[in-house]
């Protein structure tokens, strides 16, 4: 959901405001006499490596508060200048308060840290200042010398365990000999263990079995290590154990086992019990890696857990072992409760900007197991009006654009295909889609379209991080129908060429692939590369057929389009620790038409620049393409007819510069992060157009194309779903000259502004744009 809108100066002022007058509260005038602020906790005397990590050893109580965060508790919080005792609002943050036993605490907390470090003999002293009510803490480390492994060795009483860990040891293990002593890596060895006995038939296998000794009273700055690995008390060895049979047992939607449940027994091994009589035995065990006489493996427990719940059929999944008796069998049972089998949901939005009111509104309705098999099926409907305030008279005649869709999707949680691809449901659950959906869309006084469009789409996951997903039948109608009076207006400037690409009738057959590599990371604080690529190919398939049929240029009676298309999304994310986090973007695309589509594209498969994830300090399809500056219409009804129709290219190239912070830890219920970012790019023709005069991509003038805007905003996370309020300030405007580009000195100009009125109504000039969304812009 999108909207963009713009506030009035005064409301910026007053936020602002409030939050300087918030920051500038006395943050210990509520405090009563025994109570000291906890304003500053300094470390000293920890190396660097390990003073980020030291911070943490801290308890949070006694840290210093957030200035902001304990501003606004103290604005919701206090009445007649004391803390409130009941009726207390979750926002902000309480004060943090002097405690000398959490101080003591800390110290304690912190020596056992640099132990760990391998600063076996460090000491850590405390000192606490106060003045004015307010306490400065200071902890001064003095480590002493830092010991390093002489010699690690183990001692493993079970031999086949020993065996395993010997051949294993090298991939996993970071402890060496002559490197410095590190409690994380004897953490992790014994982690490493635990994991490698349990994917091996170690059910019983306790992380408790693994103990380390350290020995340092022999040798100067240097320790001996010793890693146990015990058995089992009174066993003489560690049982491996085996997996028999399964039980498989689907609830009622209710959660209840009532009534006589659908009862199926499948390859000797799955028992398998529906008491929702609604799914197919065979759809639910495909996505059972527990397989009779294989060896336990808590990879293949967990792999069935994920790959039941991304059915999206089951809203509870229990997997439990019971042992047999006098044996190293483990029978497996599988509990599952259904969702309910229909749904229904509304969606609504209202969009406000430059001028224009509008509303979507749109209902999902959806059938899921539709077959018993796990079939989803979704039939969406959508309807969008956009009015346009500017214009006076009754409602009807102030209607800018309207918009109907609909859509229907029948999912399959496979791949349908004629040969076996059942491997590929190992990382996630392959998804064939087969949809059909059909727009309607008026722009009054300019353009009708009428788009129906049929696909068979395959969704499979590589790995956890490389998504694919590829549609080799996409098959489009589409019939666009310009007003005649807006084409006469066409005519008399000599845009015959627009005519011909947008009043017209096509048949399209196309085929597209798209790659993702760390979708799944994107909402993490990791470091990684974030790259998606997609490409659209149209038309080659028809003219072969067409050609076969000897009419070179239409399919059916219907001209068809031949383009090829591609577009990439690069981001690099870098975290700077205490959620902080820099994001590098870069998204060029390009289209470009050939054979039966002659020079231009209609502009549905044009690449636009601006919006709420693009260069945010332009609205949507009013920046480009290129120099092109909409004052080389006509006149102001050309202009209007021909909004969001003319600021389109062949050539894309958007980039995004963006540093994000956590603010506020609870506001309303929210986490609230801000950000600053810079954005620059356009969009460009590759051939000269007579409708978008300066619009070609010159490299020459590469850098005199680029539109540059820079902002701030605001991230509302209320856990399940993120709201965003972007504010992003033109500072260079391509659709000028010069010196002219850069706007921004302009800023206080009202006469600029009126000039720019005057000769390009109806379109006003705005130097910010307000951007308002769900989720991260990218």
């Amino acid at each position: 959901m999108k909207a963009y809108f713009t506030v009035s100066s005064f409301c910026v002022a007053s936020i602002l405001f409030l939050a300087i007058f918030l920051s500038g509260c006395s943050a210990t005038r509520y405090l009563t006499d025994d109570q000291k602020l906890v304003r500053r906790v300094t470390i000293n005397g920890i190396d660097k490596q390990f003073a980020e990590q030291a911070k943490l050893y801290v308890p949070r109580d006694i840290k210093a508060n957030s200035r902001l965060n304990l501003a606004l508790y103290n604005f919701f919080n206090t009445k007649n200048g004391k803390y409130r005792k009941g009726k207390i609002k979750d926002i902000g943050e309480p004060p943090n308060l002097l405690d000398s036993s959490l101080v003591e605490i800390a110290r304690r907390e912190l020596e056992k840290f640099l132990f760990d470090k391998s600063f076996f003999k460090a000491k850590v002293k405390q000192e606490v200042r106060v003045k004015n009510k307010k306490a400065f803490i200071t902890f001064t480390a003095f480590p002493g010398q830092s010991f390093t492994i002489r010699e690690f060795s183990y001692d493993i009483k079970d031999t086949l365990v020993r065996a395993l860990y010997v051949q294993n040891r090298t991939s996993f293990t970071k402890i060496t000999n002559g490197s410095r002593y590190d409690g994380d890596s004897l953490r992790n060895e014994s982690k490493q263990i635990f994991d490698l006995l349990q994917h091996n038939g170690y059910y019983d296998y306790k992380p408790q079995y693994v103990k380390f000794s350290v020995d340092t009273h022999l040798y100067a700055g240097a320790a001996n290590v010793k890693m146990t690995l015990d058995n089992p008390d009174n066993q003489p060895a560690h049982k491996v154990y085996y997996l028999n049979n399964t039980s498989f047992l689907i609830r009622g939607s209710n959660g209840k086992t009532e009534g006589i449940a659908d009862s199926a027994v499948v390859d000797s091994q799955y028992f398998f019990k529906d008491y929702s009589h609604r799914f197919n035995p065979k759809t639910v065990i495909r996505y059972n890696y527990l397989k009779k006489g294989e060896k336990y493996n808590v990879e293949k427990k967990n792999l069935t857990y994920n790959r039941l719940f991304d059915l999206n059929v089951f809203k509870n999944v229990k997997i439990e072992y019971r042992k047999a008796s006098d044996s190293t069998n483990l029978d497996v049972e599988i509990e599952t409760t259904p969702m309910k089998r229909l749904s229904d949901k509304v969606e609504g939005e209202y969009t406000f900007n430059s001028g224009r009111r509008g509303f979507n509104i749109g209902n999902t309705y959806t059938n899921r197991n539709v077959f018993g098999g796990a079939e989803q099926l979704d039939f969406r409907v959508r309807y969008g009006l956009l009015l346009n305030t500017a214009l006076k008279g009754k409602l009807a005649d102030r209607i800018f654009n309207r918009d109907i869709q609909f859509a229907i999707n029948l999912t399959f949680p496979r791949l349908l295909t004629p040969f076996n691809t059942s491997r590929l449901g190992k990382n996630g659950v392959p998804h064939t889609t087969i949809s059909t959906s059909l727009q309607i869309f008026d722009q009054l006084s300019a353009f009708k379209s009428r788009l129906f469009i049929n696909s068979l789409t395959y969704d499979w996951v590589e790995t956890r991080t490389k998504l694919h997903s590829f549609t080799p039948v996409n098959i489009e109608y589409r019939k666009g129908i310009l007003d005649e009076g807006f084409k006469e207006s066409l005519r008399a400037q000599n845009y015959n060429l627009y005519i011909r690409t947008n009043d017209r009738q096509y048949f399209n057959l196309g085929s597209l692939y798209t790659y993702t590599l760390n979708a799944s990371r994107l909402l993490t604080y990791d470091n990684f590369l974030y790259f998606r690529t997609s490409a659209d190919v149209g038309g080659n398939t028809l003219s072969l057929f067409a050609r076969a049929l000897n009419d070179k240029h239409t399919f059916l009676g219907l001209p068809y389009l031949q383009y090829v298309k591609n577009e990439l999304d690069i981001r690099v994310y870098r975290s700077f620790g205490g959620e902080r986090q820099f994001i590098a973007r870069i998204n060029p695309g390009i289209v470009y038409s050939y054979g039966n589509s002659g020079a231009e594209l209609p502009f549905e498969k044009n690449f636009y620049a601006g919006g709420s994830s693009g260069i945010r300090a332009w609205q949507a399809r009013t920046l480009g393409p290129g120099n092109y500056n909409r004052d080389t219409l006509a006149n102001e009804e050309v202009r209007r007819s021909f909004t969001t129709l003319d600021q389109l290219g062949e050539l894309k190239l958007e980039s995004n510069l963006e540093y994000r912070f956590k603010l506020l830890n609870n506001f309303v219920g929210s986490k609230v992060s801000g950000a600053t970012f810079a954005d620059f790019g356009n969009v460009w023709r590759i051939r000269k157009s007579a409708l978008n005069p300066g619009g070609e991509f010159r490299f020459k003038e590469f850098f005199n194309q680029l539109a540059i805007g820079a902002g701030a905003g605001l991230r509302f996370d209320a856990e399940y779903f993120i709201v965003r309020f972007d504010a992003g300030f033109k500072i260079k405007d391509p659709q000028f000259r010069g010196s002219d580009q850069w706007v921004l000195k302009k800023f206080l100009d009202k006469g600029f502004k009126e000039e720019y009125g005057r000769t390009h109504a109806p379109d006003t000039y705005r130097f910010v744009q307000y951007n308002f969304g769900i989720g991260m812009p990218f």
